[in-house]
This record gives C-alpha cells, sequence and structure tokens, in this order.
C-alpha cells in the first residue's frame, strides 16, 4: 500500500533583522486542509534534514500511519559554511538576529501564513551540530513561542550551558536529545569533543527540570547516524 506524499515548495522570505532573503522549504502533509490546525515543525540545516535526513519521507509515513500530529514543516538552510557559523555558532555575528528572525518574523509569518495550533507546546525546533544549538538558544530566548527542541549531537559550549541554567521556566521547554558514542574527536568543527559536553548538558537538563529524552547512539558525527533517528524524533516528539 503506498504511501500519500505531503508536497514541498520553496519559498523566499525577507528577514529584516538579517536584512536578507532567505530561501524556505515548506512541507505540507498529502491531506491538508485549511480546516485543521497544524503543528510546526522549523528545522535548521533545512535543506540537510530533508535530503540527507529524509525528513518528508519519515513525515509521510508516520502521518498516515497516524502516529504523529498534523504537521507543516518549514526548512531554513545556510547560504555557504560562513554563513552557517555566523548564525549559527553562539559566538557568530549574526547569531542573535538570526533568533530574533526566527521568533519575531518567521513564526508570525507562519502563524498568518498557514492554520497553525499558535502556541509554544506546538511549536518545535529541529538542529543536527551547531544547528542544534541555534535550536536549543532559541527555545531558551524564548521558551513561550518554542516549547519543544530536538537535538543531533549540538556543539556545546560554556554559553549553551549558561544558557541552560539561567532559564527560570524549565517547564516550558521539551527536549529531545541525542549524541553518538564515538563524538570524541570530531575532525569538522573546532569543538573535537562533543560527547562531553553534551553529557554534561544532559545532567544540567535533568538538574533543572527539563522534560527531557536523551541517548547515546553507537555511532560518530554524520548523518550517517542522524538519519537513522530523525523517524524516531519525530515520533516522541509530535505524538
Amino acid at each position: 500500500m503506498s504511501v500519500s506524499q505531503g508536497t514541498i515548495n520553496e519559498r523566499s522570505f525577507y528577514s529584516k533583522e538579517l536584512d536578507e532573503t532567505l530561501s524556505l522549504l515548506i512541507y505540507v502533509p498529502a491531506a491538508f486542509s485549511p480546516l485543521f490546525k497544524y503543528s510546526l515543525l522549523i528545522a535548521n540545516d533545512g535543506k540537510d534534514y530533508f535530503q540527507m535526513g529524509k525528513l518528508a519521507r519519515f513525515a509521510d509515513d508516520l502521518l498516515d500511519q497516524h502516529e504523529i500530529d498534523n504537521m507543516i514543516i518549514v526548512g531554513v538552510h545556510y547560504k555557504s559554511i560562513d554563513d552557517r557559523r555566523n548564525k549559527y555558532h553562539p559566538d557568530g555575528t549574526e547569531h542573535r538576529a538570526y533568533i530574533r528572525f526566527l521568533a519575531h518574523e518567521l513564526v508570525p509569518w507562519l502563524d498568518q501564513e498557514y492554520p497553525t495550533n499558535a502556541m509554544g507546546k506546538n511549536r518545535t525546533l529541529m538542529g543536527d551540530s551547531l544547528a542544534g544549538t541555534v535550536s536549543l538558544l532559541a527555545a531558551m530566548k524564548y521558551p513561550n513561542v518554542f516549547g519543544q527542541v530536538i537535538l543531533h549531537s549540538p556543539y556545546v559550549n560554556q554559553t549553551v550551558l549558561d544558557a541552560v541554567t539561567n532559564q527560570p521556566n524549565p517547564e516550558l521547554v521539551e527536549v529531545y536529545q541525542v549524541i553518538g558514542k564515538e563524538e570524541y574527536d570530531v575532525k569538522v568543527s573546532d569543538l573535537k569533543d562533543f560527547l562531553t559536553p553534551n553529557r554534561k548538558l544532559h545532567q544540567l537538563f535533568r538538574e533543572k527540570g527539563f522534560d527531557h529524552f536523551y541517548d547515546e547512539f553507537a555511532g560518530g558525527h554524520s548523518w550517517k547516524y542522524w538519519q537513522t533517528d530523525v523517524r524516531r524524533a519525530l515520533q516522541m516528539m509530535l505524538s
């Protein structure tokens, strides 16, 4: 029995905060109707999640089986490696403006364009590595806007730990966090050991009382391993 496929459209969005036009990939389910309300999943590194993470394929399958809520997926992508770092890294030159773009511009526009459940608990941010970092920091900055966050091997430094430590309302944000057991010598980042800081972050989530899922998978810092986890992340966070 074939699975009904949703549609993916590319749209341009001009951000005043960033003073640039960003490319968005927007997935709408096969059974979309303006009569229903939809949750929002916003994926940073969006094109990577659609192409390498098979995000739309997993969503099609889970929606067809009624295992997850009706949702619209929005992928926000970077223009270059330098652009990605400028926006996603805690010390990036456009990092704060990018987080304001997510909360102050993108979400209001999506709520206006689509029949969304316009509540924080119905909005999920998702990201891998640095894209996970900016997703988490956006949720810590705007917990009333983003009530859930999915983290695939996030980059964790003291800025990230401080943001979680200083979050006065941990009950507002639900966290899904996975990290590879082999991520102690990552070649593609200035941070080599991802595993130890992620374990520290996990412990901090527990101490602060976040609704938090944590798992360590057998593998390293790549889409080969993150892709196999995307389906479970959707099942757990969007059911």
